[in-house]
């Protein structure tokens, strides 16, 4: 598993992968897996590429080989969270429905709260029900952060 760190306009974001294959993005001052190498690899690099020009406003979507690890259920909204169109919001329970269990919106917020790909895996996109933002790993902040990049690139 290696791990590289990259200078954002969110701040230091680390990006984790294991053969070649994107695992996670950590945020400043969240806990680095003990057993990651610190070194980029040519994969880290396009990642973090593509997460700058994202951030920038000249990305929409990613293509990068992700491998989220989580049980069915959660890959199954990680799935629908990649659904959900730039620019654009939806509820946890627009998501419990695309998931086919629409009675299920706590467990899509604990899945979208366990991401381990934010912004490559949208959760930001995820809001509550009444137009509330609500908590995202990286804090509100970022979240508003990125919202507005889509918002302001939506119709360049």
């Amino acid at each position: 598993m290696n791990l590289y760190y990259y200078a954002t306009a969110l701040g230091r974001i680390g990006i984790t992968e294991r053969d070649g294959r994107i695992t996670a993005l950590s945020f400043e001052g969240e806990p680095v897996p003990e057993q990651a190498d610190i070194c980029e690899t040519a994969v880290l690099r396009e990642a973090a590429g593509q997460l700058k020009a994202y951030l920038a406003g000249e990305r929409r979507c990613f293509s990068l080989p992700l491998e989220p690890v989580g049980t069915p259920f959660m890959q199954s909204v990680w799935r629908a969270l990649c659904d959900i169109p730039y620019g654009r919001t939806v509820s946890y329970r627009d998501i419990a429905a695309a998931v086919g269990n629409p009675q299920a919106s706590r467990a899509v917020g604990r899945a979208n709260n366990r991401n381990p790909l934010p912004i490559f895996i949208p959760c930001h996109r995820v809001i509550g029900a009444n137009g509330a933002l609500v908590g995202y790993g990286g804090g509100l902040a970022i979240k508003v952060m990125l919202l507005e990049i889509e918002k302001y690139n939506v119709n360049p």
